[in-house]
């Protein structure tokens, strides 16, 4: 499979996401902003649960200068990402890790990165994971170091009246989406993965997630307080829709 037929398995991606996220570039512009104000624009960034490479390749096409190690336990998103952003070359290293497991940064063989980023991912780990990551994020970053997460952070029966809206707002857009054309998350994966160089990893993808638990939703307070307590000196979310956030830790 050539590299261009990678990227279209990447922008089919980004279509897909976009039927869940209302205002999903704007989301990731928050994050490329607040990263580029805190640590400039040449910097060695991490990429955690980074999928097929989404805001990897955003980071790279902003700043030339820098460089970012992409994470994430799924051998068939990793394929993809390995394809679409081979042109990249030494700028961006793509790992398989799972981010669950607390010895997750091992493979990093001591390089310090200046940030760390995620996108619609950490949800999928339980909260007692991700306080432990948390607290590997905050220990691996240097002083002035920023951690930027951008994910949904439910609200619950303190906020039914904004829970309301936001659930409209999410079903909403997930309607227009299909109407569209758009697929949804089952019927993407179900396509990817019967295609015949990609085929491979459907039994390996099954093997790996088999058995996980399905992780309750956190709210805004748990991840800052869960930041606060890994070690995170300032904490706020930057960037906000609805339940929709962008949530910053600086070292």
């Amino acid at each position: 499979m050539s590299s261009l037929s990678f990227s279209s398995l990447l922008t089919s991606w980004d279509q897909q996401q976009g039927a869940y996220i209302a205002e999903r570039e704007a989301r990731f512009n928050a994050q490329l902003d607040v990263l580029a104000l805190s640590v400039g624009e040449d910097f060695h960034v991490l990429d955690l649960a980074c999928g097929p490479g989404s805001l990897s390749l955003r980071i790279l096409q902003r700043f030339p200068q820098a460089k970012v190690t992409a994470m994430d336990l799924d051998p068939l998103l990793l394929a993809i990402a390995r394809g679409a952003l081979a042109d990249y070359g030494d700028r961006i290293r793509i790992i398989q890790a799972d981010l669950a497991d607390p010895e997750c940064f091992s493979s990093l063989e001591g390089a310090t990165p200046d940030a760390a980023v995620s996108s619609t991912a950490l949800h999928w780990l339980m909260p007692e994971q991700l306080t432990v990551l948390y607290r590997n994020i905050a220990e691996l970053l240097p002083t002035g170091g920023v951690f930027l997460n951008a994910d949904h952070q439910r609200y619950d029966h303190r906020q039914p009246r904004v829970k309301t809206l936001a659930e409209l707002h999410d079903n909403q857009t997930q309607q227009r989406a299909w109407r569209n054309g758009v697929e949804d998350w089952d019927r993407w994966f179900d396509k990817v993965q019967q295609l015949p160089e990609l085929a491979q990893y459907r039994q390996q993808r099954e093997n790996l997630f088999a058995g996980r638990p399905v992780p309750p939703a956190t709210a805004l307070d748990f991840q800052l307080a869960s930041l606060t307590q890994a070690g995170f000196t300032e904490v706020g979310p930057v960037w906000q829709l609805l339940d929709d956030y962008v949530i910053a830790g600086w070292k």
